[in-house]
C-alpha cells in the first residue's frame, strides 16, 4: 500500500511528532504532568541531521528528586541557548520500571 499526498516527508522524532507543535502552556502542562508522576527529567540535544541516527548526547545528569517546573524549564532554555540548532527533547524515567515513562521534543532544531 502506498501512501501519496501531502503525507508527512521527515520521519517523527517522538511520541506527539504526529501532533501540530504544542504550545508552551501544553509544553509546562506535560512537564508538570511528568513530574506530578514522580518521574525523573532528563534533557539531551542532537543536530538534526543526526537526530535519526545517532544517540542523542545528555543535557548534564537527569534530575533526581526534582519537583519544581521552573528549573526544569530554566535547564530547557539553557540547553536551547548553548544548543540553538539542536533538537532537545524531555525525557522522563521512571524509577520502579527502569524505563523511560515520558518522551518529547520540546524544540526543533532549525532547518526541520
Amino acid at each position: 500500500m502506498s501512501v501519496s499526498g501531502d503525507y508527512q516527508t521527515k520521519p517523527t522524532l517522538e511520541t506527539f511528532g504526529f501532533l501540530p507543535p504544542l504550545s508552551q502552556e501544553e509544553i509546562y502542562d506535560q512537564i508538570g504532568y511528568m513530574l506530578s508522576q514522580g518521574l525523573t527529567p532528563a534533557i539531551e540535544h542532537e543536530s538534526p541531521e543526526n537526530a535519526t541516527n545517532h544517540y542523542w548526547t545528555m543535557w548534564k545528569l537527569p534530575f533526581f528528586g526534582e519537583t519544581d517546573l521552573g528549573n526544569v524549564v530554566r535547564e530547557l532554555e539553557s540547553c536551547r541557548s548553548s544548543y540553538p540548532d539542536h533538537h532537545i527533547r524531555l525525557i522522563g524515567y521512571d524509577s520502579y520500571t527502569q524505563s523511560q515513562g515520558v518522551c518529547f521534543v520540546v524544540f526543533k532544531g532549525r532547518g526541520w
